[in-house]
């Protein structure tokens, strides 16, 4: 069974009818997503900029991820719930949409991005954490993330 056809079944569905036609739930759970969305990449680009060198370099790196992690975390589990509820509500409009393919693309680019970090130089940010200038890898995986959230 092919993506569009699950996307054209879903669309029929009693509950994605009921929230695509709904006069409060589609535009309330809309703006509960871009609010936890606008959370979720101030933390990220906060931290983007520390790998970097470009902001924050007096607080250690393991010191700032500490104290993001918990709004970061919370900024995705409800933009990532929300988004899910958006697409359930109109799901063959919005994977027949290009932009909306893209957006799919650069979100699995960033997760793997998120990935490299946190399973590769981040393992050893008690060597580099108080540096302003952290290791190569490190603003390289500062500076994908802050491109790719561009998008």
């Amino acid at each position: 069974m092919s993506l569009y056809l699950i996307a054209q079944w879903l669309e029929h569905t009693k509950w994605s009818v009921a929230l695509h036609r709904s006069l409060w739930a589609y535009p309330i759970i809309e703006s509960v997503h871009v609010l936890f969305l606008c959370l979720f990449l101030g933390m990220a680009i906060a931290l983007d900029l520390r790998l970097i060198g470009a902001a924050f370099r007096s607080i250690p790196v393991k010191e700032l991820v500490d104290r993001l992690m918990p709004y970061t975390a919370a900024g995705f589990i409800v933009m990532v719930t929300t988004g899910s509820l958006l697409f359930y509500g109109i799901p063959l409009r919005t994977y027949t949409n290009v932009f909306f393919r893209f957006k799919v693309l650069f979100l699995i680019l960033a997760g793997i991005n998120v990935w490299y970090f946190h399973s590769g130089i981040y393992l050893k940010v008690a060597e580099w954490s108080k540096d302003p200038h952290p290791p190569s890898k490190a603003r390289m995986a500062g500076t994908v993330s802050l491109v790719l959230w561009a998008f």
